[in-house]
């Protein structure tokens, strides 16, 4: 794995003020889906260098995850000022992905 989810380290708050685009990947280390997803993303986040990818170990109780009503891991959440630009759940391609970060990003392509 190229990078690995971390235990909540940005608060709902913080991520509400975060100004550019940014998907939150929820997730865990051990999750097939997430492992199957990774190269998927970062395939298609790799063509959108200007979204912020923080990947966040979600749970029971893991209050972020809870604020964004997290079922399924992994699913990305793109966010902007604490807008839900878009989101995918379960992506088995790079394409889905793609769409939707360009569906977040040209929101504010002005």
């Amino acid at each position: 794995m190229a990078d690995v989810y971390k235990t909540e380290t940005i608060t709902r708050a913080e991520v509400d003020s975060l100004d550019g685009v940014t998907v939150l990947d929820f997730g865990t280390n051990w999750c097939g889906h997430c492992r199957s997803a990774e190269p998927h993303i970062e395939r298609a986040l790799a063509e959108y260098p200007q979204i912020n990818h923080i990947k966040v170990e979600d749970g029971p109780g893991r209050p972020l995850g809870r604020s964004y009503r997290i079922k399924l891991w992994p699913t990305l959440v793109f966010v902007r000022l604490g807008q839900e630009l878009a989101r995918v759940v379960r992506p088995t391609d790079a394409k889905v992905i793609g769409d939707a970060a360009a569906q977040a990003t040209n929101q504010f392509s002005d």
